[in-house]
């Protein structure tokens, strides 16, 4: 990849001049361009025909992973690989002690179009939910509808979030352990209402790739304070089951998840999608040897 001044988007400038830092850019601009392609988010509306582009609101949190989809995607917007307009919104959900200049400042330093709506849903969370549970379901509830809500306000078609390859892994887990079905989240969806996709352009890109962007380009990292904060999460439980397996077969993490892209409904119990009624058999193709023995054609 080119690193000349003149030919760099800002949110690179200072970028580590080193073999391994170039590697891990170039692997998770691949990554995410292939999550692009393979689940087709350049969206084909006939909205946009006479010239208008696609519109994408860049949801960012100020954590490693958003930094790292804000700083790919225009990346690959600055490249002609992604032909969408892009608008980073930041919602201050008025967590106590929450930095509010330092998205504002360091967007408007970078030269990224954006939007920063505050919204106290802190106070409801912490209202709503009983001691002792945790605050992520309605935080992210109401978090995620007043997205929907600045998306439509702003134009876009999409909402994208920097969701990564592990949060993908540990939410299928989560499913499974605490939910009883086999689900994760999907790299691209239509919302309830059926007027906006959600996007997730990191869905091959680890976080461990994510952590050491973020940290190699120095970005302004916001811990999130609320469900952060919690003890005994059961996303923080899976975490640390995924850890361990990682620990005693490195690779693991990658194989579990190629398995989610490798589904073979007629190897499960699901008769909603796979027609077990509907086998037969075809004695047909079952014809006896000249010894008695059946050879199957």
């Amino acid at each position: 990849m080119l690193d000349e001044s003149d030919d760099i988007h800002p949110l690179f400038a200072g970028a580590p001049d080193s073999v391994s830092f170039r590697k891990l850019r170039k692997r998770i601009v691949r990554q995410t361009r292939e999550a692009i392609d393979d689940f087709g988010m350049i969206e084909r509306d006939p909205r946009h025909e006479g010239g208008a582009r696609p519109k994408w609101l860049v949801c960012l949190s100020g954590g490693k992973d958003s930094y790292t989809l804000l700083a790919v995607l225009h990346e690959l917007q600055w490249r002609g690989l992604l032909p969408v307009d892009l608008l980073a919104c930041n919602l201050d959900q008025g967590q106590p002690g929450f930095p509010a200049t330092v998205l504002p400042e360091f967007l408007q330093r970078m030269g990224v179009p954006h939007r920063i709506e505050y919204q106290d849903t802190y106070s409801i969370v912490v209202d709503k939910v009983p001691a002792g549970r945790t605050f992520c379901a309605l935080c992210s509830r109401l978090r995620r509808g007043n997205l929907y809500r600045i998306a439509r306000e702003e134009g876009c078609s999409a909402v994208v979030l920097g969701h990564h390859r592990d949060d993908i892994l540990e939410t299928f887990f989560m499913n499974l352990f605490h939910g009883a079905r086999l689900a994760t989240m999907p790299p691209k969806l239509v919302n309830e209402e059926g007027d906006l996709f959600v996007y997730r352009p990191l869905a091959y890109v680890a976080e461990e790739d994510c952590e050491k962007f973020a940290r190699d380009m120095n970005y302004p990292i916001i811990p999130c304070d609320l469900c952060g904060s919690q003890d005994g999460l059961q996303r923080q439980q899976v975490k640390r089951i995924l850890d361990e397996w990682e620990r005693n077969a490195p690779g693991r993490r990658q194989k579990m998840f190629r398995a989610l892209t490798n589904t073979r409904p007629s190897h499960l119990l699901d008769p909603k999608i796979f027609d077990f009624f509907g086998l037969e058999r075809n004695a047909d193709k079952v014809k006896q040897s000249d010894d008695g023995i059946p050879d199957l054609r």
